[in-house]
């Protein structure tokens, strides 16, 4: 299969836009011949995952763009980084890995990215419409694009993203196209009395993410979400627990109005039915201790907090004895804390242990003051990776019950 190149990919490829440009077209054009693709499409913008200092091959990279000119074509924001360039302070880096960690961050902005540094770009001005070809890192944003928002791509890591910004294009392959975008699996919730809990939209993203393989996962039977941080929820456990870039949720996502638009007229190739039972288990097995076990933090927000998660939160706080709870982490985008702070919605509330993380998250860098016990967290995402990334154990609950255990000391959990 030849991948057909049109007069101004070519002439990209050939360096009439800078080296930098034709080295990301050289490495897109190589990419889009591995995964098989015919052509090229345009692209409205893009979100970087590269943002995030695993090393200094990756800092090479970027800064070779850099060195040859190269500027993003389209509307580009960039995904969390390895610091918090918001609270310098919060973060524990030696400076060997914080140089090159802040270096890495600031090169993206000399690209031309937007310095977003959100890993909810959706929650931003750059939030895609219905349809949109778009090029997206990493892995809750890619799955709520396409889900939620009904815009289009795949499951983009780094390099190849970035060489989409810098190039407006796209491989035309994969959620890209109409036809991958129809539903393979049913799963289909069994209870019809399941109320619409945070932790029920956790647990079947956990589900589906498990048992999807790379299909494309249809879900029936989910009540109406209270709103779509609840779908940001399912979507980022789904993602972390299998390689789910799209969902359709029958009656709730756009191309999902009903069970013959999600499967395209076609029968499912497998149904899997959950229950309660399954949901129950699926959510304990992101708790590593029992309820009682002393706390030394709690961590909200990832994916990064809206501002409805936000107003949400606060007045539970003002339940909390001042100078009394552990400390409660919250992890969200600049732009969401900016409108926080321009509406006085945070003054004050360092009092009941409030300390807001923008940029990065609290499960990727070293921000954290104790790492000694349990962090307790609303995030499947979380819960899934903090163990293994920093060390702590983790108990896992709704934002309500881990409000109320962070204002008593210890995991306390609702019946449920």
């Amino acid at each position: 299969m030849t991948l057909e190149l049109n007069a101004g990919d070519q002439s990209m490829l050939q360096g009439a836009h800078g080296p930098a440009a034709a080295a990301a077209m050289k490495i897109l054009v190589a990419f889009s011949n591995a995964v098989g693709a015919r052509k090229l499409l345009d692209i409205a913008g893009a979100h970087i995952d590269g943002c995030l200092y695993h090393g200094k091959a990756g800092l090479d990279f970027v800064e070779r763009l850099v060195g040859g000119g190269g500027r993003v074509l389209v509307p580009t924001t960039l995904n969390v980084g390895s610091f918090d360039l918001i609270h310098p302070g919060m973060v524990k880096m030696p400076a060997a890995e914080e140089v090159p960690a802040r270096r890495l961050m600031k090169a993206h902005i000399e690209l031309g990215c937007q310095a977003t540094f959100t890993c909810a770009p959706y929650q931003t001005r750059f939030r895609p419409a219905f349809g949109e070809q778009i090029a997206w890192g990493e892995s809750n944003a890619i799955v709520f694009a396409n889900s939620v928002i009904g815009a289009r791509t795949n499951r983009y890591g780094d390099f190849i993203d970035l060489c989409c910004a810098m190039t407006g294009r796209a491989p035309a392959w994969g959620l890209h196209l109409s036809e991958n975008r129809r539903g393979r699996i049913l799963f289909e919730l069994t209870d019809a009395a399941f109320e619409p809990t945070d932790a029920l939209f956790v647990g079947v993203g956990l589900i589906v993410g498990q048992a999807s393989g790379d299909c494309v996962p249809v879900i029936s039977g989910l009540p109406q979400p209270r709103d779509e941080d609840q779908l940001k929820a399912l979507g980022a456990a789904a993602a972390t627990t299998g390689a789910v870039a799209l969902f359709h949720a029958v009656g709730i996502t756009p191309e999902a109005k009903t069970l013959d638009e999600a499967f395209h007229g076609m029968a499912p190739d497998e149904t899997i039915r959950i229950s309660r039972a399954d949901i129950n288990h699926a959510l304990a097995k992101l708790s590593s201790v029992p309820d009682g076990a002393p706390l030394v933090a709690v961590s909200l927000g990832t994916p990064h907090f809206s501002h409805d998660e936000w107003m949400r939160l606060l007045p539970m706080l003002r339940h909390i004895a001042p100078g009394r709870g552990v400390p409660i982490y919250v992890n969200t985008g600049r732009a969401t804390l900016t409108r926080l702070q321009d509406e006085g919605a945070l003054a004050g509330m360092e009092a009941f242990g409030l300390i807001p993380v923008a940029d990065t998250c609290t499960y990727v860098t070293a921000i954290l003051e104790r790492l000694d016990g349990v962090v307790m967290t609303n995030s499947g995402k979380w819960a899934h990776y903090a163990p293994g990334n920093i060390g702590v154990s983790v108990a896992f609950a709704d934002m309500r019950d881990c409000i109320r255990s962070a204002a008593v000391g210890h995991v306390v959990r609702s019946v449920s």
